[in-house]
Parts: structure tokens; sequence; C-alpha cells
């Protein structure tokens, strides 16, 4: 079991942002955003590289294609954000309280997702590698068709995760807290989980093989 690669962001000297909203396709370079209200705005196709957000809302907001580099966004939250396809690269998201996120076909590499909750995330289709989720509570996490690579789950609850056609390579999930998965158990190949894990998962396992236990 190869271990995930967590990532190793320095930030250089930040300048506050003075900007009145975000703009598609906009270039966002060591800039600091604070307990704005990005909700609605459109920055998609955006790039923000050695970024910080803190306590941002980001309800509707659309950021598709969006890329963020070595960045730390810490305690945004936000219902229906649009990460759709976006890039994620040596990130850090911390205490983030979002809900129905929207990251499928979205590439993240060297991702720390620590604390928090998020309720809902949209992964399907997405590459995940090197990412590790740390003492957060994701709710229904629809992992479809997603690619997880070298992925670790430490001190958190997963619950009714969906991993439906999803591919898992050196995936851990011994860590985990809360472990529940409504679908796509047979996917579980690649993973490792621990003996008290099997026997949490023993019913769903015996539903996919189509085991009756009785008695």
């Amino acid at each position: 079991m190869k271990g995930a690669r967590r990532p190793e962001v320095r930030l250089p000297t930040l300048e506050a942002y003075a900007g009145g909203g975000l703009e598609p396709d906009g270039d966002y370079d060591g800039v600091e955003f604070r307990e704005l209200d990005l909700a609605g705005q459109d920055g998609a196709g955006a790039r923000f590289m050695d970024c910080v957000l803190t306590e941002c809302a980001l309800d509707g907001t659309a950021l598709r294609h969006a890329r963020f580099l070595d960045s730390v966004l810490t305690g945004v939250r936000g219902v229906g954000t649009d990460l759709a396809e976006a890039t994620l690269r040596d990130v850090e998201l911390v205490e983030a309280r979002l809900g129905g996120t929207q990251l499928y076909g979205a590439v993240l590499e060297r991702v720390l997702i620590r604390g928090g909750k998020i309720d809902f995330l949209n992964l399907r289709q997405a590459r995940l590698r090197d990412v590790v989720f740390q003492g957060c509570v994701l709710v229904e996490p629809d992992f479809g068709g997603a690619r997880l690579e070298r992925v670790e789950f430490v001190d958190c609850a997963v619950r009714a995760a969906d991993l439906t056609a999803a591919t898992l390579t050196d995936v851990d999930l011994r860590g985990a807290a809360e472990l529940g998965i409504a679908s796509g158990v047979d996917r579980l190949s690649g993973a490792v989980i621990s003996a008290a894990q099997l026997l949490d998962l023993a019913p769903v396992l015996a539903a996919q093989m189509g085991l009756r236990v009785e008695g």
C-alpha cells in the first residue's frame, strides 16, 4: 500500500483582493480573498495560483474549469458550488461547510481535505491522486466512475458513499472512523479496510453476493 503524498503549500506574501467580483478566465496570483461574499459570481476558467480563500461564501459560485494551484481554502461555505472539471493541485481545503458541490470530471492531485462537513459531494468521473480526507464528514459522496489512486481516509466519517464503476488503487480506508457504502461495494478491489470495517460491511457484501443470512 503506497501512502498518499500530501501537499506542501508555501505561500508568498499575499495581496488583499480589491476587485469587484470574480471574472471568467481571471488570473489571480498571490491574492488573499478574506470574508468575501462570492455567491453567484462567475469565475469559470479562472486560475488561482498561491492564493488563500478564508471564510468566503461560495453559494452557487461558477468555477467550472477553474484551476487552484498551491492554494489554501479555509472555512469556505456554500451550496451548489460548481467546480466541475476543475483542477486542484497542491491544495488544502480546511474546515469547509459545503453542500451539493459539483466536482465531476475534476482532477485532484496532492489535495488535503481536513475538517468540516461536505454533503452530497459529486466526484463522478473525477481523478483523485494523492488525496487525503482527514477529520471530515462526507455525507453521500458520489465517486461513480471516478479513479482513486493513493487516497487515504483518516479519522473521518464516510456515510452512504457511491462507488459505482469506480476504480481504486492503493486506497486506504482503515482510518475512517465511520464507513458506509450505499452502492458499488464490488469496486473495493484495490482498497484496504480493517477487520472491524469488514464486519460492518458484511450485510452489504452479502446482499451484493445474493447471500441470505438467517438465524
